[in-house]
Order: structure tokens, then sequence, then C-alpha cells
């Protein structure tokens, strides 16, 4: 896996970078979008976002997750502060759109987001992070400031020898995501 081409990113949220990363003719790589890296000196840690595709959320604005929110806050603060977002192509914790909409139905019926996945064959999250640590290294980034919940993402970090300080990220809590909340912090710690 290696960049593919970079280019300009005028957004609402300022202008990036945008670079994509996998392997040549891949259709759907994974994306790095970053503004204000050659501003950093290496003594203060990188802004950075690892951010799973969640096309229900990011997209159309899904209320049963915290993605889309997630997503907005960290483009937010990257506007003010500068930063990289690195966009994995692994919907729905790794299974798909298809199995996440299933997942949704099976969560419909009263199961919680977990108990869902496994239904359906899968694991509770199929996601790795070592082609976002591949990214972060191409782009020269040493030192991380986290904008996460999810302890998996920080281990991932830390494995690959990041030192790794950790900024929280909020979500609005709805009757349409509360028990997707509650699960994520008692069955995989995430840190709400």
């Amino acid at each position: 896996m290696g960049k593919l081409v970079s280019s300009r990113l005028p957004s609402k949220w300022g202008e990036y970078t945008i670079s994509a990363f996998g392997d040549e003719g891949e259709e759907f790589p994974h994306v790095a979008m970053y503004r204000g890296l050659d501003a950093l000196d290496g003594t203060k840690p990188v802004p950075v976002r690892i951010h799973s595709e969640c096309m229900t959320g990011d997209v159309f604005g899904s209320a049963r997750c915290d993605c889309g929110e997630q997503l907005a806050q960290s483009l937010a603060h990257f506007k003010e502060h500068g930063g990289v977002l690195v966009y994995l192509r692994q919907e729905g914790r790794g299974i798909g759109l298809v199995e996440k909409l299933r997942a949704y139905n099976r969560q419909d019926e009263g199961m919680d987001t977990y108990a869902a996945n496994r239904a359906g064959g899968h694991d509770d999250d199929a996601r790795n992070y070592d082609d976002a640590v591949d990214i972060l290294k191409e782009l020269g980034v040493e030192h991380v400031l986290l904008l996460t919940n999810n302890p998996l993402k920080m281990q991932a970090l830390e494995r690959a020898g990041y030192a790794v300080e950790r900024q929280k990220c909020t979500a609005s809590v709805t009757a349409d995501n509360a028990d997707y909340l509650k699960a994520k912090a008692e069955i995989t710690g995430h840190l709400l």
C-alpha cells in the first residue's frame, strides 16, 4: 500500500490536501485529509482522527450512531488547529454495508450492536488499524493527539511505537443511539 495521488481539497472545514492510499487500480482506497502539517515543528502532537467509513452516519446523518458527529467535530477541530483525518474504508466495523444494514434490523429486534454482528456470523469488531499506522508514517507524523473514544485505536498506535495523547470525541445521546453508546462503553470499553 502506498500513496496513489494527492490533490487540493477546498471544503467548508478549510483547505486540505487529500491523498488516496492503497494499491494501484484500487477503486475505493483509504483516504487521508490533512492541513497544517507543514507548520508543525515536531514538538507538539499532531491532531489525528482515525475514522472508519460509516456511510449511514457520515453521509446520511444517521442518528443510530455517533460516527458522523465525531467526523464533523474532528474536521472542525482541524479547521482551527490543523491535523490529519485518516478515513479507512472498513464500513460497519469491517463487515460491509449490506451486513451492517442486516445488523441494524437485528438491533431493531432488541439486540445490542455487538450481538447483532455476532448473530450475522461476524466478530464484534473486524477492523484493523495497520493501514492507518502506515499512512501516518508516510505523512511523517510521529506524535499523535488522537481524537477518539476507542481504546483499540490508541493501542494500535502505541504498539507501532507512537506517543499517543487522547482527546475525547463527545456525541449527543439520543433515544436512537443511547443503547448503542451504552454497549460500546460496557462491551468494548469505549471511553465515553
